[in-house]
């Protein structure tokens, strides 16, 4: 442990370099006399002083050096040291072993209890330098760092397969994790673990010339799992995939396509895996299907917690609370319409009434629906399915997807009949929905006396709210991505720098971003009249429509999300 060193008082450092007003540090200072606690925890919990700049006082007071640790990367050896959760209660990390003992990172160091129990543990000196309480916890925890994470994670959940015989019976094949098993097999297992840590809906692994790159969907956008892996491991992990999702391993020059279960702490996870041939091998795509987490998640979702701006909110909710008619959402694929229309569910589901859905495949089950997924090999089409439905007697119907004409005649013969119908189409914005189901040879008349509402929507990520900082925008740039600088009023945008909340990314979440169309009486007559998109459009802002673009610039106004995000789903020229 260092030997103490003699410093300047902690409250002149503060006044000399002026890092807290006056009058608010006489008042940490009379609270730190009265009550009797340190003078440097209440700073602490202030948050008067940037977290950063606190580290660097810290480093100064104590004569100790500051590391911002820009430029460190986990040595998996050195973190064997001491197991994760050491470090992480000690609130440090390891960054060189010397000559002369253990060089750490330290938030605290002014605990000595933590110092001396440090080199107990450690059995030999401690080399202190500072650094912030949230670059050490981001660094013990990024994708580069060490084996521990995945020994950890492989250790408390210990995956066992679960496949299914012809009849559909359940049989445990346990493939126990031990030393003597494959390190491909350890490889795969920890791949997929440390994806469902970091929230992702999809692992991929695409082949290159030299490398195998892993990568993970997370809030909808990829990013590199870990550094490439070297292609000499790239037949036997496709191959493990194959042998897990019972596809053959000796067929490389056609897709396939997969499934296999994994039990994981009490729980059973679904995945999909799709192989598609490439120039430098095969690459895959493997889909996450967290039913149980999901489950849990949309027994208690509201529409209210999607995003939605109030206006819209309102529209929305007066619309699915009709006796009959049809809602249609839409959006491209992965924009939540089936999240919306879950929630919309879950509002207005009471005993009373019965609701059948059918949809491709059904992801998650809602306790009191019937559900009923298509099965299109043995003939149970859309169609198909909703025709058997409506003699049901249901009171409300959810489509997962209209395809054809067929689908949409009998879903807007049900609506037209006393059923509130629900249902999704994809189509770029709500004006580009009429056009479709034109095109399709669907009597607008009946179209339009059906439908009661149409909703496109998108989704953009969240701001991380424990990295969110304040973000220097100027005007020129505010008018190239359509923004006013003028709605700003001195209020900053916001962006994340990255922490271990949000795995370095800055984002974590995501909010969804609406265009309402509401069925007006002259909205109706114009689209019977076969008015052009841009006149129905004009009509639809006059009323207070908000469009995609405008929702998306609000939530940056908000602090919600950035600008950059918004580009990535929405284009400038929408707003116009």
């Amino acid at each position: 442990m260092p030997a103490p060193i003699q410093h300047a008082q902690l409250e002149e450092l503060l006044q000399t370099r002026s890092l807290v007003p006056r009058a608010q540090l006489e008042t940490l200072v009379q609270e730190a006399r009265t009550s009797g606690r340190p003078l440097r925890a209440l700073i602490e919990e202030s948050g008067v002083i940037p977290e950063s700049v606190w580290a660097e006082t810290l480093a100064e007071q104590y004569g100790l050096p500051y590391d911002p640790l820009t430029e460190f990367r986990p040595d998996p050896e050195l973190c064997q040291l001491l197991p994760l959760e050491a470090w992480q209660r000690y609130s440090c990390v390891p960054l060189a072993e010397t000559a002369n003992g253990v060089k750490i990172a330290m938030a605290t160091p002014h605990d000595l209890r933590a110092l001396d129990a440090l080199e107990r543990l450690l059995g030999r000196p401690l080399q202190v330098v500072v650094a912030p309480r949230s670059l050490i916890l981001a660094a013990l925890v990024q994708p580069a760092g060490h084996q521990q994470v995945f020994t950890r994670i492989q250790e408390e959940f210990r995956p066992v397969l679960v496949r299914e015989n012809e009849q559909g019976d359940e049989i445990l094949s346990v493939e126990k994790i031990t030393k003597d098993q494959s390190p491909i097999v350890k490889l795969v297992d920890a791949i997929i673990l440390r994806a469902l840590e970091q929230r992702a809906s999809d692992i991929h692994l695409e082949a290159a010339d030299n490398t195998v790159a892993v990568k993970y969907r997370v809030d909808g956008v990829l990013h590199p799992a870990m550094d490439p892996l070297d292609a000499k491991v790239h037949a036997p992990l496709i191959s493990r995939l194959k042998v897990m999702s019972e596809l053959d391993i000796a067929e490389r020059r056609v897709p396939q396509d997969g499934r296999f279960r994994l039990k994981l702490d009490r729980r059973t996870v679904d995945f999909r895996v799709s192989i598609l041939p490439s120039a430098f091998g095969e690459s895959a795509v493997i889909r996450i299907l967290d039913k149980e987490h999901i489950a849990s998640g949309v027994r208690g979702l509201r529409l209210d917690r999607l995003g939605f701006n109030e206006q819209d909110l309102k529209r929305f909710r007066r619309s699915i609370t009709a006796p009959y008619g049809m809602i249609l959402m839409t959006g491209p694929t992965g924009s939540g319409k089936t999240t919306t229309v879950y929630a919309a569910i879950n509002e207005i589901y009471t005993e009373e009434e019965k609701i059948i859905t059918i949809e491709d495949p059904v992801e998650y089950q809602l306790q009191g629906i019937v559900q009923i997924p298509v099965n299109e090999k043995k003939g149970l089409t859309f169609a198909r399915g909703l025709r058997s439905i409506l003699r049901h007697d249901p009171d409300k119907v959810m489509v997962g997807e209209i395809r054809d004409a067929e689908t949409a005649q009998i879903a807007i013969a049900a609506a037209l009949t006393g059923h509130l119908v629900f249902t999704t189409v994809h189509a770029n914005n709500t004006f580009d929905v009429i056009g479709r189901f034109v095109n399709m040879g669907i009597d607008p008349y009946n179209f339009v006396s059906a439908l009661h509402c149409i909703l496109a929507q998108r989704l953009v990520r969240a701001i991380c709210s424990e990295c969110k900082t304040p973000q220097d925008v100027d005007a020129a740039e505010c008018l190239d991505n359509g923004l006013d600088p003028a709605l700003l009023a001195g209020r900053p945008l916001y962006h994340g720098q990255g922490c271990a909340n949000c795995h370095g990314m800055g984002y974590r979440g995501r909010y969804a971003i609406t265009e309402f169309l509401d069925l007006s009486d002259r909205i109706k007559e114009m689209i019977l009249d076969r008015k052009p998109s841009s006149e129905i459009r004009k009509a639809a802002l006059a009323e207070g429509m908000t469009m995609l673009r405008q929702a998306a610039v609000d939530k940056v106004i908000r602090g919600e999300t950035t600008l950059r995000e918004i580009n990535r789903v929405t284009f400038v020229e929408e707003n116009k």
